[in-house]
């Protein structure tokens, strides 16, 4: 059984099975505010007490914010404290050029508002365009707001191994990098796994499920035809591609049904165990539409893999083509299959 927390920094603890909030944005159906509330307290009760957010997730920080509201309401102080909130600061792509320390300080308290509270646990910073030399900025204006308390942590989402190492090397204390990592995604490994070592930086992991086609439900489908249903779906059927195609995606769901009935559990939940124990790894984002959803996600934590489990895993991970390359370097280049059907401009508008 894995430990159901781990220590981020000095004295800060987070689950390490941590509620995604990207479903609660309105792209996958509409929500109803008041049950979303409830289902994420059920989250907190299951022992998933750290939940991910956004800037550009519309309304979730405010869904989040009245969650901690009623937990303290109704069980005080001490349950609203142990309830642990990281958002990401994502700056339009058209605003890199001109960015400021006011426009990185007017996100950061409009997060602040919405989440009520005095302190953000984590900002975890991305930025699109390299070429736009701003982000060490952006991030130098991120610790001064650490060190005046606004922040407890500062962390990055989506940046390759040259530029977390610029960052460090800049002096920015980076407690984790937020990427993509599962068994068709091995490219953390492809170098910045070394540096992260080297400097204390720990992953949290989304994309563990791909999309939810590591699931039962694709095990012995025929490969879908785009256009798929959400843009989740298409991103993940080109990391599946990458990886080796539907066959061999097919061999890894068998290999993971397998696992996974011999543990009584899931193919998602197996996928995403086998995330947690790689290293550097310190928690996985999950999503959960129901509270039944929250308490299947809790079992993570729960899981032991065998050697014979890690074997036959590692067994299909070594046929693999890829994906190739360096954290998020395909999702970059915004004329090609991964980067084209990014949203680049998601704050635009919002209040």
């Amino acid at each position: 059984m894995h430990a159901q927390t781990f220590e981020l920094s000095p004295g800060y603890r987070i689950s390490r099975v941590i509620r995604g909030g990207w479903q609660l944005a309105g792209g996958h159906g509409a929500v109803d505010r008041s049950q979303a509330v409830t289902d994420l307290i059920a989250a907190f009760d299951a022992g998933i007490r750290t939940y991910d957010c956004a800037d550009i997730y519309t309304g979730v920080e405010e869904l989040i914010g009245e969650a901690r509201e009623r937990l303290f309401n109704e069980r005080g102080a001490e349950a609203a404290k142990a309830m642990k909130v990281h958002t990401k600061l994502v700056p339009d792509l058209e605003k890199l050029a001109t960015i400021d320390r006011d426009y990185i300080g007017g996100i950061v308290d409009k997060s602040l508002r919405k989440l009520k509270t005095e302190q953000i646990d984590l900002v975890q910073f991305h930025w699109w365009d390299y070429a736009l030399p701003g982000y060490l900025d952006a991030l130098g204006w991120l610790d001064e707001m650490r060190r005046e308390g606004k922040v407890r942590n500062v962390g990055t989402t989506n940046f390759d191994t040259p530029h977390i190492a610029e960052i460090l090397n800049a002096g920015i204390p980076l407690v984790s990098q937020q990427l993509q990592y599962s068994v068709l995604d091995q490219r953390p490994t492809h170098g910045l796994a070394q540096l992260a070592g080297e400097n204390n930086v720990k992953f949290l992991c989304y994309g563990s499920v791909a999309g939810g086609f590591l699931s039962d439900k694709w095990l012995g489908q025929p490969e879908p035809e785009m256009p798929l249903e959400n843009r989740s779906l298409v991103k993940y059927k080109l990391i599946i591609d990458d990886f080796g195609g539907w066959d061999l995606f097919q061999s890894l769901l068998g290999t993971l049904k397998t696992i996974g009935a011999r543990h009584g559990v899931d193919i998602a939940t197996i996928a995403s165990a086998w995330v947690l124990e790689q290293p550097l790894v310190a928690a996985v984002i999950v999503g959960a539409r129901n509270q039944a959803h929250a308490l299947a996600n809790a079992k993570i934590m729960d899981i032991e893999l065998s050697d014979e489990d890690r074997r036959q895993i590692a067994a299909i991970i070594d046929r693999a083509r890829g994906p190739e390359g360096d954290v998020y370097t395909l999702e970059r280049d915004r004329t090609g299959r991964h980067g084209s059907i990014m949203h680049y401009n998601l704050n635009a508008g919002k209040k």
